[in-house]
C-alpha cells in the first residue's frame, strides 16, 4: 500500500487544490507515482473521467499534474449545487440522488466506505496518495459523520498537514484557533502547518511562524510565496474566475448563477489577443463584445430566468442585430433555443419554459445524464477537437440541420441560418489549438501561438518547483505513512 498524506484547510479557499497540484507534480518529477484524492467535493466544475464518470475538476487537474488518467476513484463523492438548499450527489462518478442540505447530512456518513474503497484502490497502485480536505476541519459543528476532513483521516489513518492563507489576513488565529477547537484525537493527527500565498518578503514572517510552532508544538513545512500563474490553471472555484485584460477582440461571459464547467473560459482568458469581460448581475452585456458565450448551468431553467431577469435577453437581441455573435455551452445551448420542455420536473418545476429563440430547437429534459470525451471534427475546416459532454436533455429541431461539430460520423450542434449563433453539447473546445484558432479567426479575431495544453503543463513544472524551493517537501515524505 501506498504512503499518504492529507491536505487540510485552516479555511475555505485556502489554496489546498494548488498545493496538491504542485506536490503531485514535484513528486512525479521525483519519480514517485502519485495519485491524487478528494473524499468529498462540492463544485458545479466537473470533469469527465477515463472510466466513464465525472469528478471534481480540480481531481482532474491533479491527476494531469500527476501524468495519471482522471478516475472517478480519486474523488468518490461530489456535491453538485443546484439551488441554496440542495445538491445533485454524485457517488463513484453516477448520479446518486438530489438532496437537501439536511437530508444529506444523514445519508453522508454511510458513504464514508464508498471514500474509503477508493481511497484503498488508489493506493494499490502508487506510492503516494496525496489527499485533499474540505473546507477547514476548525468547522467542528459539521465533525459529526463527517467524511471530508477529520472524520476521513482517522478511518483511513492518514497523518494531516494544515495549510493557512496569510493573503487574507488573521493566519496566526487561523491555525492556533483551529488547534484550540479541535478535540485532541484530531489535533494529534495534524503533524505539520505550512502558510501560502504569502505577498513580498517570506522572511518577514519568521515570528509569526515561531509563535504559531510555539502555541500548537506543530511543526513549520515553511511559507509559500504568492504564485503569479496560479491564474493560467483551470479554476474550480466560482469566485475565482474573473475577468481578464488581453487583446481588442472581447468575449463577454453573463455569470449565471449555477455556471457549471466555466474551464470552458481557462484557454480564451489565457490568450494575449483575447480579452474575456465576466458579466456579474446587474450589469448589461457590453455593446463592445464581438461573441457573447453563455456558459454550462447546473440549474438551466432557473438560470434562463436569472438572464431574463437581468435583461441580458433584450442585450442579446442587440448584440445579435448589431451583427455580433453568440455560443452557447451545454446549459448554455439549451437556453438559446425555442423551448425548453421538462415534464418530469427534473430541475424542480414541471413545465414548458420559452427559450431565448435565437435557435430553431427545443430541449426536452430526461433522467438521463450523457457523461463522454469526445474527439470531434470541426467541419468547416477540418480541425480536430478534444472534449467531452456532461449534460441531460436532448436538443433537436431545424437548425441541428446546420451542425458544425462531426463526432466519428454524428453530426453535434446547430447554427442560426447565417452562422453567427451556434449551440454545442460539447465542452473543452477551445482546449484545441487549431480550432479555437480557426474559430475565433472566423470571427475576427487575430490569431496567436498560445498552445493551451503545454501551457498550462509549463505552469505545473512551474508550481512544482515554486513548492520545492519554499516548501520542506522532503519532511512531508517523512510525515506521511
Amino acid at each position: 500500500m501506498a504512503k499518504s498524506i492529507m491536505i487540510q484547510g485552516a479555511g475555505s479557499n485556502v489554496g489546498k487544490s494548488m498545493v496538491v497540484a504542485g506536490l503531485a507534480r514535484a513528486l512525479h518529477l521525483r519519480g514517485m507515482r502519485v495519485r491524487p484524492f478528494k473524499p468529498q467535493n462540492m463544485s458545479n466544475n466537473a470533469a469527465v473521467t477515463v472510466d466513464g464518470g465525472e469528478i471534481g475538476r480540480a481531481q482532474a487537474l491533479q491527476a494531469l499534474a500527476a501524468c495519471a488518467d482522471p478516475v472517478v476513484d480519486m474523488n468518490p463523492v461530489l456535491l453538485k449545487p443546484e439551488s441554496d438548499v440542495g445538491a445533485q450527489v454524485i457517488v463513484h462518478g453516477k448520479r446518486f440522488a438530489t438532496l437537501k442540505a439536511r437530508d444529506y447530512a444523514k445519508v453522508k456518513p454511510t458513504l464514508l466506505q464508498a471514500t474509503l474503497d477508493s481511497f484503498n484502490r488508489l493506493a494499490q497502485d502508487a506510492d503516494i496518495v496525496l489527499v485533499e480536505g474540505a473546507g477547514s476541519p476548525a468547522e467542528i459543528n459539521l465533525r459529526a459523520g463527517d467524511i471530508a476532513n477529520m472524520g476521513f483521516a482517522q478511518a483511513a489513518d492518514v497523518p494531516v498537514v494544515l495549510v493557512g492563507d496569510i493573503d487574507r489576513g488573521g493566519v496566526i488565529a487561523q491555525c492556533v484557533g483551529t488547534h484550540a477547537v479541535l478535540p485532541p484525537h484530531d489535533r494529534d493527527r495534524i503533524k505539520a502547518f505550512a502558510i501560502n500565498k504569502f505577498r513580498g518578503d517570506p522572511s518577514l514572517f519568521d515570528d509569526g511562524l515561531e509563535e504559531i510552532v510555539q502555541r500548537t508544538g506543530w511543526p513549520s513545512l515553511g511559507v509559500v510565496p504568492w504564485f503569479a500563474d496560479a491564474w493560467k490553471l483551470p479554476a474550480e472555484d466560482i469566485m475565482d474566475i474573473a475577468s481578464t485584460q488581453g487583446g481588442a477582440f472581447k468575449v463577454a461571459v453573463p455569470r449565471l448563477n449555477r455556471i457549471a464547467n466555466f474551464d470552458d473560459l481557462d484557454p480564451l482568458s489565457s490568450d494575449p489577443n483575447i480579452t474575456v469581460e465576466i458579466v456579474e448581475a446587474g450589469r448589461p452585456l457590453p455593446g463592445d463584445a464581438q461573441l457573447v458565450l453563455i456558459p454550462g448551468s447546473k440549474s438551466t431553467i432557473a438560470d434562463l430566468a436569472h438572464f431574463r431577469t437581468q435583461g441580458w435577453d433584450v442585450d442579446l437581441q442587440a448584440h445579435v442585430r448589431r451583427g455580433g455573435h453568440v455560443l452557447g455551452l451545454c446549459g448554455g445551448y439549451q437556453m438559446l433555443g425555442r423551448e425548453i420542455i421538462d415534464e418530469d420536473g427534473i430541475e424542480g418545476q414541471k413545465g414548458r419554459f420559452d427559450g431565448l429563440g435565437l435557435l430553431d430547437v427545443v430541449t426536452h429534459m430526461g433522467p438521463q445524464k450523457t457523461l463522454r470525451r469526445e474527439t470531434a471534427r470541426y467541419i468547416k475546416t477540418g480541425e480536430a477537437v478534444e472534449g467531452y459532454e456532461i449534460h441531460i436533455g436532448e436538443t433537436l429541431g431545424p437548425d441541428c440541420e446546420q451542425a458544425w461539430l462531426d463526432i466519428q460520423g454524428r453530426p453535434e450542434g446547430a447554427a442560426s441560418a447565417n452562422g453567427r449563433v451556434r449551440g454545442t453539447y460539447m465542452h473543452g473546445l477551445f482546449s484545441s489549438n487549431a480550432f479555437r484558432a480557426a474559430y475565433l479567426a472566423e470571427l475576427g479575431a487575430a490569431a496567436s501561438n498560445l498552445d493551451y495544453s503545454a501551457d498550462v503543463d509549463a505552469t505545473l513544472d512551474a508550481l512544482a518547483a515554486h513548492l520545492e524551493r519554499h516548501l520542506d517537501i522532503d519532511l512531508l515524505l517523512d510525515l506521511s505513512h
